[in-house]
């Protein structure tokens, strides 16, 4: 069996303000460890390396934020792994100039490599069924750009969804449509349908048929993306896009301006115990419980309380008599919210006041 070669590209632009007073612009949640004991960045680029079968991972590039090189080097120097190329974007310009970007260093570094892009903030706790569901995509990654559907387990309202049309090989099908963020009422009608996945936000595809979609759908980021590529400073594999030339990419996803418009997408439905961590109550979920239902991290205490989650990185927390509260304290910030308010944390956050 022929090995398939592929390039992780991992995107670590996010700044998760929902996951204030832990994540901050200055370091923000992919560099935290939020569901298991590394970072959410370290966990990404050990899931995907080595061999597994009839794919081989090489050594990934990483996409960032200028401001947060320090941090990306010390994370990756704890995993022991070496990158391809540390791509350092002055300012953000959404996920369809990374995605552009990623086409373009994954073909300088390997024509035959695949390319396969994903944020650095997702956590899958079944990495064998995700590498089960990328070589079942790998044939038709050379003439799709294949995502990733997460099987639904609830009718949630801040996933897009995907709606599968007729296969294209075991497990991979034609993508016929891409939803927005629906009502709950819609929501539960997805989930009654088994045509309909999340859209995780991983891509997978030939660097050229990416670049050629791009040309077709979205030129002028392709254009403009491969100028700040051309025009970037490098030093070893750290390359320094240049403010000017990146400043002028439209600032689009990449869901938008290419994988709504191309009549090339696919989708490998999975279920890979995939999460996107974007609130307190999901790492709530996620976290080990004690009998009442409360997640507790750092010097607490508490007692007649429930369905809490208490995080402290420094100072004694103490809570009684409380129920589905969000209590986080880091550095000196301190956030109580009900769970319902999740959506709202930016309201309570002094810089973005």
């Amino acid at each position: 069996m022929a090995t398939t070669k592929i390039i992780p590209v991992i995107m670590s632009g996010g700044s998760g303000t929902r996951l204030w007073p832990l994540s901050t612009r200055e370091r923000p949640k992919q560099f935290h460890a939020l569901a298991a004991d590394g970072s959410m960045i370290e966990e990404t680029v050990t899931r995907l390396t080595g061999e597994h079968g009839s794919i081989r991972f090489l050594d990934p590039v990483i996409i960032a934020n200028v401001a947060h090189e320090d941090i990306v080097q010390e994370r990756l120097a704890q995993t022991g792994i070496s990158v391809s190329a540390l791509i350092l974007e002055p300012q953000g310009r959404n996920t369809a100039a990374t995605a552009a970007l990623a086409a373009m260093i994954v073909q300088e570094i390997d024509q035959d490599a695949l390319a396969l892009i994903a944020p650095a903030d997702q956590v899958v706790t079944q990495p064998g069924a995700f590498m089960n569901a990328i070589a079942a995509a790998a044939p038709v990654a050379r003439e799709h750009i294949v995502t990733f559907g997460i099987k639904p387990s609830g009718p949630a309202t801040g996933y897009g969804y995907i709606q599968r049309g007729k296969a294209l090989a075991d497990g991979v099908f034609e993508v016929t449509a891409f939803k927005e963020k629906p009502d709950i009422a819609l929501a539960g009608e997805y989930i009654r349908d088994e045509r309909y996945s999340w859209n995780s936000g991983v891509f997978f595809a030939a660097p050229a048929l990416l670049l050629e979609e791009f040309g077709i759908a979205a030129g002028d980021i392709r254009e403009t993306s491969g100028k700040a590529l051309q025009g970037a400073s490098r030093e070893g594999r750290v390359i320094r896009l240049d403010p000017d030339l990146f400043g002028k990419v439209r600032a689009e996803a990449v869901d938008r301006a290419v994988m709504e418009k191309t009549r090339r997408a696919a989708v490998a439905p999975c279920d890979i115990g995939w999460a996107d961590i974007g609130s307190w109550p999901e790492v709530l979920r996620l976290s080990p419980k004690d009998t009442s239902g409360n997640a507790l991290e750092g010097p607490v205490i508490v007692a007649d309380t429930n369905n809490t989650l208490v995080r402290s990185d420094g100072i004694q927390i103490s809570v009684l008599g409380v129920s589905g509260l969000v209590i986080v304290a880091s550095g000196n910030c301190v956030l109580v919210m009900a769970q319902d308010s999740a959506q709202d944390v930016k309201k309570v956050i002094p810089e973005a006041g």
